[in-house]
Order: structure tokens, then C-alpha cells, then sequence
């Protein structure tokens, strides 16, 4: 396995693409956006291969970080197909509402962030829906549905090296020493993230791939330093909706917190990438949109 840094905005250590090279040609996991295109296709160059040489791109989810380069590769790649979990392949497909949604969280730095993104022909996805076992790259690869970040996400173990591909699932680590839990709006579910994380342990992974960022190896200690990490992200969250004042002020009490504590562990340069890898207010407004659900579905019991 070959774990490819696509400089982000560039910045180091804020999405990765992990590729497996076999006899069958190169598979993809995690493309990235269309904007990080030429990182992607320098990094294959600099291990002799290229471009031409993939054939299979895995999706552990739609959004753009991950999977917004799919169509604009595949447009280049007549014979390589994608898979994808059935509830984010339609858009792929089409894409509409998609860029939609992510239009109303990033506005006018789509373009800039994530490029051009493409629709995929329907007849080269492969919708998956968990338990599947897939061939490729000459290994075989193991799939696991696991929302909780994502209603989309589906996660990936090597039965060969026994390393697990999470996507968003296992969190993000750009360094040692620092893990936060990726929410998002609008699918963040805290009881199915749980039940999503003791899937991947029963798979007892000697490793974790993570696409905010790299390779785990100590895979016990890093889900217990993940779990904690999202229970204080939620908490925080659920203690400024408590609070008096508007959503503007809560979110805003909510960043100011963790940038302060992010950095007290990492430098600066980390500090920025930690935050590139998913924006901190769009971290509260997941969160919040949870926790509001929540409520709602209490109150109509």
C-alpha cells in the first residue's frame, strides 16, 4: 500500500489517497477532489505508474474531500469503474444535489477547494451495501457499512495485511497527538458511529488508514482517544445549545475553543491542517443538528 499526500490547499497531512498497486493495475481509495488532481498524478509518476494504470477507485463516501475527482477521473478512464455505497452512488450519477448541499457549507471556495466535479456514467458504479467481498488489485478486500459520519460510508479491510480503510469513521489525526472527530452536517448519528466503530474492532485490523491522515498502528488506544474525542466535541456542542444567545455566538464560542486546544498540542503549520481537514464551525453545526433531532424526536415520544 502506497499512501499519497495530495497537499491540500498546500498544506501537508490534510487528505491522503491510499493506492493499491497489483498485477491487475491500480486501485484507488479515496481519490480526492479534481483540485488535487496533479498532487495525485505526480505522486503515481514518482512510483512508476500513472494515471492510465488505475482501474478500480473505492469510495468509503461522497463527500468532495474523498470522492469529488470520481467522474472527472473516470472521463479519463474509459475502463476503470467505481465502487461506492447504494446510497451515494445516485449521486454520483448525478451530482446536483450534492454540490448543493456542499454550496450552502463552502460557498464561493467550491472551486478553489474542490474543482471541477463530474457526473459518473451509471453503468460503471458499483453500488455496495456491506458485507461484500471484493478482488483487486490482487488482494481481497472485505466491506463494512458505517455510517455515523456519513449515511454513505463504508469502510474496507485488506484480509491480507489486515489493514482497514475508515475514511471518516476512524476520525482525524494529521499528527500524533492531536485526534478530533470529523461532523459534518447533515448525517452525523453518535449511536450509529458507535456501532460503526465495534465493527471495525471485531475486525481486529492490524492498522487503520485514515484519510485525514495515514496509517494507525496502535488501532486500541487510537478508537479510545477517537471515542473520547467525539464525546467531548459533542458535549461542548450540547453545553453552547444550552446557552443563551444566537447560533452565530454558539458557533463562534465553539471554534474559539478549538483552536485553543489545538493549539496547545501542535504547531501552527499542524494547527492549520487539522482545520483544513474539516472546518471547525462546520464541526458545531453537525453536531448541533444531531443534538436538535435528538430533541425533537424526545419531545414527540
Amino acid at each position: 500500500m502506497i499512501f499519497i499526500d495530495l497537499k491540500f490547499l498546500g498544506l501537508q497531512h490534510v487528505i491522503g489517497t491510499a493506492v493499491l498497486d497489483g498485477p491487475s493495475g491500480v486501485t484507488l481509495i479515496d481519490p480526492g477532489p479534481t483540485s488535487c488532481l496533479p498532487a495525485l498524478e505526480s505522486a503515481l509518476s514518482d512510483h512508476g505508474r500513472a494515471l492510465s494504470d488505475v482501474k478500480t477507485i473505492l469510495l468509503t463516501h461522497i463527500h468532495l474531500d474523498h470522492a469529488g475527482a470520481t467522474g472527472t477521473l473516470l472521463a479519463r478512464l474509459p475502463g476503470a469503474s467505481v465502487y461506492v455505497h447504494q446510497r451515494g452512488a445516485p449521486h454520483l450519477i448525478d451530482p446536483v444535489k450534492l454540490l448543493a448541499s456542499a454550496t450552502r457549507l463552502y460557498g464561493t471556495n467550491m472551486a478553489r477547494f474542490w474543482g471541477e466535479v463530474r457526473p459518473v456514467p451509471a453503468d460503471r458504479v458499483h453500488p455496495l451495501a456491506g458485507g461484500e467481498r471484493l478482488e483487486v488489485a490482487g488482494r481481497t478486500l472485505e466491506v463494512q457499512y458505517t455510517p455515523g459520519h456519513a449515511s454513505h460510508h463504508v469502510s474496507y479491510l485488506d484480509t491480507t495485511t489486515g489493514i482497514a480503510y475508515v475514511g471518516d469513521t476512524g476520525g482525524i489525526r494529521v499528527v500524533e497527538g492531536y485526534i478530533k472527530a470529523p461532523t459534518p452536517p447533515p448525517d452525523i448519528d453518535l449511536e450509529l458511529w458507535e456501532e460503526s466503530l465495534q465493527k471495525i474492532e471485531r475486525w481486529k485490523p492490524s492498522a487503520l488508514v485514515l484519510t485525514h491522515f495515514g496509517l494507525v498502528h496502535d488501532v486500541p488506544d487510537h478508537l479510545r482517544k477517537f471515542r473520547g474525542a467525539l464525546s467531548r466535541m459533542a458535549a461542548l456542542v450540547r453545553e453552547t445549545l444550552a446557552a443563551d444567545g444566537t447560533d452565530e455566538e454558539r458557533i463562534q464560542r465553539f471554534v474559539d475553543d478549538m483552536r485553543a486546544d489545538v493549539r496547545r498540542v501542535l504547531s501552527d503549520e499542524d494547527a492549520a491542517a487539522t482545520e483544513a481537514a474539516a472546518a471547525f464551525d462546520q464541526l458545531w453545526l453537525g453536531l448541533a443538528r444531531y443534538w436538535r433531532k435528538q430533541s425533537i424526536e424526545c419531545n414527540g415520544h
